[in-house]
């Protein structure tokens, strides 16, 4: 009997377009099964894209970090609910995420809410206007209020994930990481980083990866690799 596919591995189709995006998808085949189209390949073809994954049998996380009045958000989410995408996410102030969850109904599509950026520090959010606190407090105090509006779980880094996932309001919901990368691999633009299997010991229910498997020499192996780093 075929072994079920981990889907705790999400990988990000962050290239150039859609044809490299599909490419990398038929490249890694049954390898990976989740993917995630975020807003560089939106306008490129990317909603038709995570369209045709999933008619594909794929799982697609939307990450388009909605942000806006409460209005446009529920009317935005309500069309993109239409699609049946399995996670999309939105900023995680309590309006947007409360808008959000209007917007979506009785829809399956899961609402995960972004705390703070996992490319950014506290020299960013100093320059942002950002209250003063070190960024673990206010990544849990965004989690807690996103959670506590109806998100279905929130985006963090995996440095944040334990405290995240301690709080009373995780109970029962997802923490999916961005900012992981494997060992001697370049962190590019990512700041608050950990190693795929830190992040799933800290509490993450899925990690997302992309360069270092769509930059990879061998982006099957790379995958496997993760996987297989896992516990």
């Amino acid at each position: 009997m075929p072994t079920r596919p981990d889907e705790r591995l999400i990988v990000a189709l962050d290239l150039p377009n859609v044809l490299d995006a599909l490419h990398l998808v038929e490249r890694l085949g049954p390898a990976v099964t989740f993917y995630k189209v975020g807003l560089g390949l939106l306008t490129g073809g990317g909603l038709a894209l995570a369209d045709e994954l999933k008619q594909a049998g794929k799982r697609v996380f939307l990450d388009l970090k909605l942000f806006d009045i409460g209005a446009t958000i529920s009317r935005a989410v309500a069309g993109l609910a239409a699609y049946e995408m399995d996670f999309l996410t939105v900023h995680g102030d309590p309006h947007v995420v409360r808008a959000a969850i209007r917007g979506r109904g009785d829809g399956k599509t899961r609402i995960l809410a972004v705390t703070i950026l996992t490319s950014l520090d506290r020299a960013d959010l100093d320059a942002a206007l950002i209250r003063d606190g070190a960024i673990p407090e206010l990544v849990l105090a965004r989690a807690r209020a996103a959670l506590n509006a109806g998100a279905d779980g929130v985006i963090a880094s995996p440095l944040e994930a334990a405290l995240i996932r301690a709080l009373p309001e995780a109970k029962g919901k997802l923490i999916v990481t961005p900012g992981v990368r494997p060992e001697n691999t370049a962190t590019n633009d990512q700041k608050r980083i950990a190693t795929p299997s830190g992040a799933i010991r800290a509490g993450a229910n899925h990690i997302v990866v992309g360069r270092p498997v769509w930059q990879a020499s061998d982006p099957v192996r790379a995958a496997h690799d993760i996987l297989g780093s896992l516990p």
